[in-house]
């Protein structure tokens, strides 16, 4: 198929997009089957456009068979490939039912890494970090900001279909370079942030003290703080991540974890609120 899709009447209206798109872009992962996972999600949110531009029964079926495979990508990105979807079928109709298997398949995997890295893990990290942040310091901006970044990422998941759109079968190659090097820069700053708030937003006191006669050495502010500050909030990070990343212990069994040891550690006069 050509990369120029033909410039012929359009059967769709905006309101049509819209409507796509905005049940791409709410449909997430909430109608997961092991299956074909998102794979029912895609074709409900496809299914209206797919109607009007197959009024022949025979072949709105066969489309939606297409639509009805296995499918599974970052929900934040669908809407870019759904885009295309809908251009090429628009354009071609039946006949480009193959291509649109082959850009689904093709497209879902890199997208994914893509998406699940920078807005799945690195922007809410970064984000909700620092609207955390603010809401432990009292400031209501915290949850203000979260709130408008949420809303901002509605609105991304529109263009992106308009993008995809736009682009169709061109996606491929117009952005494939393009979301390597942005993967890359957004993943040291991702870095260079999370390590900044391990020393900003992680609290982590001992109020242990060691005495040598008429000598009292206090652990925290004569040892960590004069040595390295911040030394037991990495350590607790670090301690976290093993038991995540090395052990499989969910994040439910971290936090009651967390919870018990503070609780222990407090009563025996181990760990304090502040040095």
């Amino acid at each position: 198929m050509n990369n120029n899709l033909e410039n012929k009447e359009k059967i769709l209206t905006k309101k049509d997009h819209t409507k796509t798109a905005l049940k791409c872009s709410f449909i997430g992962s909430n109608n997961i089957n092991y299956g074909t996972l998102q794979g029912t999600g895609y074709a409900w949110a496809i299914h209206d456009a797919l109607r009007k531009i197959y009024p022949d029964d025979d072949e709105f079926i066969k489309a939606m068979d297409v639509e009805y495979e296995y499918f599974n990508s970052t929900p934040y990105v669908i809407p870019l490939i759904m885009g295309a979807d809908v251009a090429m079928q628009e354009q071609k109709k039946s006949d480009s039912l193959e291509a649109v298997r082959s850009i689904k398949t093709s497209l879902m995997g890199p997208l994914a890494g893509v998406g699940d890295s920078i807005l799945w893990v690195l922007y809410p990290t970064i984000m909700g970090s620092i609207g955390g942040y603010l809401a432990l310091e009292g400031n209501p901006l915290g949850a203000i900001i979260w709130i408008i970044l949420n809303c901002f990422l509605v609105l991304m998941r529109l263009k992106f279909y308009k993008l995809g759109y736009n682009s169709g079968t061109r996606l491929v190659t117009d952005l494939s370079k393009k979301l390597n090097v942005f993967t890359d820069a957004a993943s040291v700053m991702g870095l260079s942030v999370v390590g900044s708030l391990i020393a900003t937003a992680i609290k982590v006191y001992t109020s242990v003290e060691f005495k040598f006669g008429d000598v009292t050495m206090n652990l925290q502010e004569q040892i960590f703080d004069a040595v390295l500050p911040s030394l037991l909030p990495v350590l607790l990070v670090g301690l976290v991540y093993w038991l995540m990343e090395k052990k499989k212990i969910g994040f439910l069994g971290i936090i009651i974890g967390i919870i018990i040891v503070c609780l222990v550690c407090s009563y025996f006069n181990i760990l304090s609120v502040a040095p």
